[in-house]
């Protein structure tokens, strides 16, 4: 469980660190946009098994380096993607609005768009994060641990148990991972103002 939850945390971490600023990049840069949503498209669609394979000699080693590399470039679609429709989303009557009150670019974006945008942002960090709990399976296949290891062992043996028990709590972590993130929207949701204010 610690091998697995290493490989989505640290994996999905570091997706959020490159795959934000390029959503940001992307939705301010019109010139940019398709070709950046391409590349991380075009990454996705790559097998993981092709893309370990593919990484093993390239960075010359098994294990968990290759693994968290695959994991980090099939996180970045939706967290790239996503980051850039929220902020495309943000209304520019409230851009025009900030800038009438004196904030410049970095701090429009810090203080509107971002928090504007988070909700989407968040639901695209949430799918990479179910993803990879997923795929991270497969990172057993070069030595990388994690639930994937009773799997293949289970595959290797034609032993059904041995199999269940990598596969079952998987699932588990992905459904659980689910449940963090929705709880998580539901804190960050902005509060409801409910009955009516009175004269």
């Amino acid at each position: 469980t610690r091998e697995h939850l290493f490989l989505v945390l640290v994996s999905t971490g570091l997706a959020c660190l490159a795959g934000i600023p390029l959503g940001v990049l992307a939705a301010f840069s019109p010139r940019l946009r398709q070709p950046v949503l391409a590349a991380t498209g075009v990454l996705q669609t790559i097998p993981s098994l092709a893309l370990l394979a593919v990484l093993i000699p390239l960075l010359g080693m098994i294990g968990t380096v290759p693994a968290l590399v695959a994991l980090f470039v099939y996180a970045l679609l939706p967290i790239v993607r996503n980051t850039c429709t929220g902020i495309l989303q943000v209304p520019a009557g409230l851009r025009t609005a900030a800038l009438a009150l004196g904030l410049n670019g970095r701090q429009r974006l810090l203080h509107v768009d971002l928090p504007l945008a988070r909700p989407v942002i968040l639901a695209g960090v949430k799918t990479a994060a179910v993803m990879s709990v997923g795929t991270a399976t497969i990172a057993a296949f070069i030595g990388a641990g994690g639930f994937g290891e009773r799997i293949t062992i289970g595959l290797a043996l034609n032993d059904n148990t041995m199999l269940l028990a990598g596969a079952i709590p998987a699932a588990v972590l992905a459904l659980l991972t689910q449940a963090a993130f929705e709880l998580l929207e539901r804190a960050l949701a902005p509060p409801r103002v409910h009955g009516q204010a009175h004269v």
